[in-house]
């Protein structure tokens, strides 16, 4: 099959704090320019973070970037699709391009997956990387650095059951498969 076909995972260099403008940006112009059949989802990769004042949590809290310069696109590689992304204002290139008019190379499975788990998207696709006894870490929650063997895994619930040590004994845990992460 050719890779150019299915939609795939691409990361765009844009100028620093400027992700959110360049977004915008591309919404718009996958909307005037008609390519919603070969661009969708466009991610600025932030998560919500306390705001503190004199190391005392002030109740507010504010959006922060996990890939300052980075924006993620989902799309299938057409021509029509690379040259408006390439040029839309705010995008200084592709990851993974070499230049002279060669298209990028697309982010594997395995490294949108953490990126879109910590944005708390789960793709059913995802379930199938992941079985009993694979060894994995929490990388967010109560239970954030901890790591330990699956022992069972609920795609209904979203919820993944984990052997971990703790105290020296082994304990099951269940966190949210968004929360997870093959080691």
């Amino acid at each position: 099959m050719d890779t150019n076909i299915e939609k795939q995972w691409y990361v765009v260099n844009t100028y620093a704090s400027h992700e959110n403008k360049v977004k915008e940006n591309l919404e718009r112009r996958v909307e005037s320019m008609s390519l919603q059949d070969y661009i969708f989802r466009i991610i600025v990769a932030e998560h919500e973070v306390p705001v503190m004042k004199d190391g005392v949590a002030t109740g507010k809290t504010k959006m922060k970037n996990l890939y300052p310069g980075y924006v993620f696109i989902e799309m299938i590689m057409t021509d029509e699709a690379w040259y408006m992304v390439r040029n839309t204002p705010g995008v200084t290139g592709f990851v993974g391009s070499s230049g002279g008019g060669a298209k990028p190379f697309p982010v594997t499975r395995e490294q949108i997956e953490p990126v879109l788990k910590r944005m708390g998207m789960v793709d059913f696709e995802m379930y199938s990387n992941y079985e009993v006894g694979d060894l994995v870490r929490v990388i967010a929650g109560t239970f954030e650095s901890t790591e330990g063997t699956i022992e069972s895994i609920n795609t209904e619930l979203g919820e993944v059951t984990i052997s971990a040590l703790f105290f020296g004994r082994p304990t099951s845990i269940t966190v949210k498969f968004s929360e997870v992460e093959k080691i």
